[in-house]
């Protein structure tokens, strides 16, 4: 606001969570231009790392990987969109912390959670982009023919990651609290791949853990081309269900280990 502007009467506008998401947006889109590099980085390394899993089980197990492709393609696809989620918030929130920045997001009007929250879903709809170029490669590399039904691919999968983002809170909150767990966090990443190849080995009471449930869906909507109003009313309630748990339970968590550490005063310190 400039002094003429003050000097003339006007009212400065109050900020609300639209100018809030909407500057958040903004600042992922400059990262992303001003940093090419490190976004095409990510997409190579996603890419190599489904080429050894491809190219690698394909000279050990032949057609039995063959026979199974499509699921694969379907997993690592939301393998890469769960690890974004998770790593957007718990790897953001540890970055703030090692450059001395936190403690301007506690300071903002809107607080330090919706802060964190909506910054991890501008993340989120970077990650959707990026994913859904490393499947369009994955198609081609392994020449498999998958549907993608749009509306029902981003509505499953986008509440697929929901609960992943609040394990993502959750992994920063106690980051704000005891600081280099890294390693720790890290290592959840990989339990990912355990939790989406869950509904292989059929298991009821899985449906209630991450991944599980949007994993099954996915497969359904991707391999057998099922649109989101074919599935079963309780599949959808279960998904939505799990989703708002783990966001709640994560938002929880974060907002606990932040006050225990003001508390300590430890916040600011690394």
């Amino acid at each position: 606001m400039s002094d003429a502007s003050l000097d003339a009467g006007v009212t400065p506008r109050r900020a609300t969570y639209a100018d809030l998401a909407k500057q958040v947006l903004y600042r992922e889109y400059l990262i992303f231009v001003r940093y090419p590099a490190n976004a095409v980085g990510g997409i190579v390394i996603s890419l190599f790392f489904f080429g050894v899993l491809f190219y690698g089980g394909e000279m050990v197990a032949g057609q039995a990987l063959t026979d199974s492709l499509e699921g694969i393609v379907v997993g690592y696809f939301l393998w890469t969109l769960s690890v974004g989620a998770y790593s957007s918030i718990s790897n953001d929130i540890g970055s703030e912390v090692q450059w001395g920045t936190l403690e301007r997001h506690v300071m903002t009007p809107f607080g330090f959670a919706p802060v964190a929250l909506l910054k991890g879903v501008a993340k989120l709809v970077r990650t959707f982009l990026t994913s859904a170029l490393v499947l369009a490669v994955m198609l081609a590399i392994t020449d498999t023919a998958l549907q993608v039904p749009v509306l029902t691919v981003v509505v499953v999968a986008g509440l697929s990651i929901v609960s992943v983002l609040g394990l993502g809170f959750a992994a920063g909150g106690i980051t704000v609290l005891y600081k280099q767990i890294g390693n720790w966090l890290n290592l959840l990443q990989f339990g990912f791949i355990v939790l989406i190849s869950a509904p292989a080995f059929d298991l009821g009471w899985v449906r209630v853990l991450p991944l599980a449930q949007g994993s099954a869906l996915l497969q359904r909507a991707m391999i057998d081309g099922t649109r989101l109003w074919e599935f079963a009313p309780f599949d959808l309630a279960v998904l939505v269900g799990v989703a708002a748990v783990y966001l709640g339970g994560g938002y929880v968590v974060f907002e606990v280990a932040t006050r225990r550490a003001r508390k300590l005063g430890v916040l600011g310190d690394y």
